[in-house]
């Protein structure tokens, strides 16, 4: 039987992660380079996320690192993962896009979400509360509109008439809302496999063909790591999970820490409790062939289109392995 991933793109989405005293313009000036490696090694997107005052991410303004990644790369797409929209006035959005497409023509990839600032202060610093995610729909019409042509007389040139392919990131109702506005939707299994599944069907269901195209299509979002044992694998992603139930004891998310130090630190048992969840969560881990059969299952599963890969590691040359690993394991073009 011909494995299911097969018939699949794989694709990475890079946060800019920073590691325990680095300076953030490094992470930076890596995630560069990743774009060029993933381009050599045959991957079919490479997107960047948002992040405000999160000290263990660099990744801050979308549309100014795409425009990096994309004059550092010849043939990937580059796009957002997403950039939110209730942090930006929708002209300005498409006025960037327009910009970075006409720059880049058939490049370009505009992910949206709609997630707020991690805090209170980082959201008034934003401009809006807890509740501007509300009026997400209106936006989001207001924003595809601008590319299909003016909106009471005002004009996101260059945007007006080109073809921008959107992408929604989304997690449980939020999929509804991609099959509403026909638009390709990415999502994770935020909150379990079993409600990932749930979602995609009634996104498959209530599909309406939209400015992405005529039929559904249904990009998963998750963690591939690839190294010579499972163990090995698992310990590459403590760092990432220690910082991530660092933010939701601490309220802040820190840089990652090498696996020898977290193993080391004092956890209160939630904070314990939470790492372990965070490991077993979301993520496709092994050698190649114990990554390959979880894939076919997951793939014929969900019957997705495409597989976007984002795993933070501390040791940047394992990260870089992994995802080398991954390219050649599913018979991507890589460079020599």
């Amino acid at each position: 039987m011909t494995p299911a991933w097969q018939a699949i793109r794989f694709s990475i989405l890079d946060r800019s992660r920073v590691r325990q005293g680095q300076p953030h313009p490094d992470a930076l000036r890596e995630t560069v380079e990743f774009a060029r490696l993933a381009e050599e090694w045959g991957y079919h997107r490479f997107w960047v996320s948002e992040h405000h005052s999160v000290p263990g991410v660099a990744g801050s303004a979308p549309t100014v690192l795409a425009a990096a990644v994309a004059a550092a790369t010849a043939r990937i797409r580059v796009g957002t993962g997403g950039v939110m929209l209730p942090n930006h006035q929708p002209l300005i959005v498409a006025e960037q896009f327009g910009v970075l497409e006409s720059l880049y023509p058939g490049r370009i990839d505009m992910g949206l979400g709609r997630s707020l600032g991690f805090t209170g202060g980082v959201r008034r610093a934003l401009g809006h509360d807890r509740h501007d995610a509300d009026d997400f729909d209106e936006r989001l019409t207001e924003l595809l509109g601008y590319f299909a042509g003016g909106r009471q007389g005002v004009h996101a040139w260059p945007a007006e008439g080109l073809r921008m392919p959107a992408f929604l990131l989304a997690t449980g109702s939020g999929a509804q809302r991609a099959a509403r506005f026909g638009l390709p939707l990415v999502i994770a299994p935020v909150a379990g496999e079993d409600a990932m599944v749930e979602a995609i069907d009634a996104y498959r269901t209530a599909f309406r063909p939209g400015p992405g195209g005529d039929h559904p299509y249904v990009v998963l979002s998750g963690s591939i790591v690839i190294a010579d044992t499972p163990e090995q694998a698992r310990r590459l992603l403590l760092p990432e999970a220690w910082s991530a139930a660092w933010s939701r004891t601490r309220g802040e998310f820190p840089p990652l820490l090498p696996p020898e130090v977290v193993e080391r630190q004092p956890m209160t048992e939630r904070q314990r409790g939470l790492v372990e969840e965070s490991l077993r969560s979301g993520h496709i881990t092994g050698t190649e062939t114990e990554v390959l059969a979880e894939l076919d299952r997951l793939v014929r599963r969900t019957a997705a289109d495409e597989f976007l890969v984002h795993t933070s590691t501390y040791d940047r040359a394992e990260r870089l392995a992994s995802h080398r690993r991954l390219a050649e394991a599913v018979g991507l073009r890589v460079s020599l």
